[in-house]
């Protein structure tokens, strides 16, 4: 893994994870056309590096939303803290769930066996990129609505976010963000309580993945401080293309234009098919 080719994958995800056309479907294909193996230790920390340097670009671009919205007043910050707790725990029940179910059952007898072994499978990625392309044209027909969010949302919105978590091509935007819309939430809440609850989810990614790669250090003898300063620099780019991907993404949800997302994601699933036959 070259410099280039770090700052070539930050960009590429930097704009994709912000915008609903799964930056992981796009970055993994990528790495196989660099000759870089997704599913390496290496390769899956530096992605969740560049997940953090989007992390921050969503700080950056939401904070003066969420600072009026979770933190008008204690009892505002209460209220809307439950919604992000009841999503996330939803996220992580399902998402468990589905970590056993693959790692225990579905890899049965693979040696080792870890969800990140699927990560470069291109019939997934194209799967992934489908049902998030069928998710968004579905919600696009949705008419615009302005419900709240509630309890019932809240944990609808939290377990398709964990449906995503194994599945690289199912983005994680596209699917929170649609099944918010087609729970008649309006637009600009469904944006923002999704990446809020990126927030919240990427933390845990890292370490998940830092953890990993201290441990194929110790097997293999992978250098953790070249990954971890190639990572850092994957930040910096993937936070300057994450922030322009925010703007672009509200101008279009704001615009009626989410549809074209849609199109798109069913497009980039037939070219993963196409290019993995070359």
């Amino acid at each position: 893994m070259t410099l280039p080719d770090v700052v070539l994958l930050a960009i590429i995800q930097g704009f994709a994870e912000l915008l609903p056309v799964s930056s992981s479907a796009h970055v993994i294909m990528a790495e196989k056309m660099l000759g870089l193996d997704p599913t390496a230790p290496a390769m899956t920390f530096l992605l969740v590096m560049l997940h953090t340097g989007t992390m921050f670009a969503v700080i950056g671009y939401f904070w003066k939303v969420w600072r009026e919205r979770y933190f008008a007043s204690v009892a505002v910050f209460r209220q809307q803290a439950k919604l992000i707790v009841i999503a996330t725990v939803a996220t992580s029940v399902v998402g468990l769930v589905l970590l056993l179910v693959i790692e225990r059952v579905v890899l049965r007898g693979y040696a080792h066996a870890q969800v990140e072994q699927l990560f470069g499978n291109p019939y997934l990625i194209a799967g992934g990129l489908a049902a998030a392309g069928a998710l968004i044209l579905l919600s696009s027909r949705k008419a615009a609505s302005n419900q709240p969010l509630s309890g019932r949302s809240s944990t609808w919105i939290g377990a398709i976010q964990g449906l995503c978590l194994p599945f690289r091509g199912f983005s994680r935007s596209g699917a929170t963000i649609s099944t918010a819309l087609i729970l008649g939430v309006e637009r600009m809440r469904a944006e923002e309580f999704s990446f809020a609850l990126a927030v919240v989810l990427t933390p845990p990614v890292v370490l998940r993945e830092a953890w990993r790669l201290v441990q194929a250090d110790a097997a293999t003898g992978a250098v953790v401080g070249k990954a971890f300063g190639m990572g850092l620099l994957g930040m910096l780019f993937s936070f300057v293309a994450g922030w322009l991907a925010l703007r672009w993404l509200s101008r279009w949800l704001e615009h009626g234009r989410w549809h074209f997302f849609g199109y798109y994601c069913l497009v980039a699933a037939v070219l993963v098919l196409t290019i993995s036959f070359w």
